[in-house]
């Protein structure tokens, strides 16, 4: 396993264990890669998840946004990924109860104050466009985190610092 799809799992773990929101509404996110600036993961539409419509209520595709883009800074290296300063959502089409959906995150730029990222989910058994985001966030202060670490350019190795324990 590559070492940034190590750590963007430990951060992913970090987020489950404050027992918050996150772990709440969609624990059971799998984390299925992550490279440099891009993480892909899955989640099967759940009951709790769900609107009165029975499609993925729009809220959670919001967090999903906000998150997924937390991750997709974790697959950087941050651990600490910032606060958010700005968050958009476009929903083109439902996610049914029982459905799985794929989510995508990339990292467009990372500043010295500010991170943008982009988020699209996907229906994973027609392939079709669900919803997409973008994600701004703060990062001055979590780039002077001491739990922070570096990958080689393809993410495969650690080169900086050291993976969190679990």
């Amino acid at each position: 396993m590559s070492a940034s799809k190590r750590f963007t799992q430990l951060v992913w773990s970090a987020f489950q264990r404050n027992a918050g929101h996150d772990s709440n509404s969609f624990g059971h996110l799998v984390v299925k890669d992550a490279r440099p600036g891009k993480v892909e993961a899955v989640m099967e539409v759940k009951r709790h998840q769900i609107n009165r419509l029975n499609g993925l209520h729009g809220g959670l595709i919001a967090s999903l946004v906000d998150t997924m883009g937390s991750l997709a800074l974790a697959s950087k290296g941050l651990y600490m990924t910032g606060v958010s300063t700005d968050m958009s959502q476009t929903f083109v089409r439902g996610a049914k109860l029982g459905e799985t959906v794929r989510i995508q995150s990339e990292l467009v730029n990372l500043g010295k104050t500010l991170a943008f990222t982009r988020i699209e989910l996907f229906s994973a058994e027609s392939g079709k466009l669900l919803a997409f985001g973008s994600h701004t966030k703060y990062i001055a202060d979590a780039l002077k985190s001491d739990k922070n670490v570096k990958f080689s350019e393809d993410g495969e190795q650690l080169v900086q610092g050291e993976m969190p324990r679990e």
